[in-house]
């Protein structure tokens, strides 16, 4: 079993197990009770009511966080030509085409988010084993596969998250540091509860967040009143 530090232990001996938070509340406790000694990223968990079997009640999308996510993303473009111009002019660390599938093949996935125009997709998609598993394969459905790579490059740099569901029926998403102001980090946080409740699926019966939970890196995690994430997310 994990050993976990003096810091974390004294932390979870306040953390009260029996009660649903308030997002404010529940941000304000993380900042105060901080357990690691380097900025740690507030994350948003969920358990949703969904079949994850079903094709058609697939979570996945994006979201732009009104106060961005306080890292540097690391952005991979495939493309050629204009479109590979256009991505290196807007900001992109690492373009390219034939040059960058072989790195990639090679076992190279030192990025964070990557973005192909449709032409490129068709030699992408033959990267799956090394993609898919690390969920950086580029989907239409997230806005990275496209021809304007500069528009994307420009969306990932300004604060998008990408989420997705995995087998459990569960989504996680990182929605800033622990060293924004609270007002920040409760608009971020907000946003992404918006974001995941206009993505509920039609099909999708009964109660579709069952549990939410918010946590930092290293720290404790803390149950939130699913009424306040039903009125956040309105």
């Amino acid at each position: 079993m994990p050993q976990h530090g003096k810091k974390y232990l004294k932390v979870r001996q306040i953390v009260d197990r029996e009660r649903n938070y308030g997002i404010d509340e529940a941000v304000v406790f993380l900042q105060t009770n901080k357990t690691a000694k380097f900025d740690e990223s507030a994350e948003i968990a969920f358990r949703l009511g969904v079949d994850p079997t079903k094709s058609d009640q697939s979570i996945r999308g994006t979201v732009a966080l009104p106060h961005g996510t306080g890292k540097k993303v690391r952005i991979l473009v495939f493309a050629k030509g204009p479109a590979a111009d256009a991505a290196k002019a807007a900001g992109a660390e690492f373009v390219g085409f034939e040059d960058m599938m072989e790195k990639v093949n090679g076992g190279w996935t030192d990025f964070d988010v990557a973005i192909a125009t449709p032409e490129a997709m068709k030699e992408v998609r033959k990267m799956g084993k090394v993609l898919g598993p690390r969920g950086l394969m580029p989907n239409p459905k997230t806005g990275t596969v496209t021809d304007d790579t500069a528009a994307a490059v420009k969306l990932c740099m300004a604060g998008r998250v990408e989420y997705r569901m995995d087998r459990n029926g569960n989504v996680m998403v990182p929605f800033g540091k622990l060293s924004f102001a609270k007002e920040a980090l409760v608009e971020n946080c907000k946003a992404v509860i918006a974001a995941l409740n206009a993505a509920r699926p039609a099909s999708a019966k009964g109660i579709y967040i069952k549990r939410c939970t918010l946590s930092s890196t290293m720290g404790q995690g803390l149950h939130i009143d699913l009424k306040e994430v039903a009125v956040a997310g309105a």
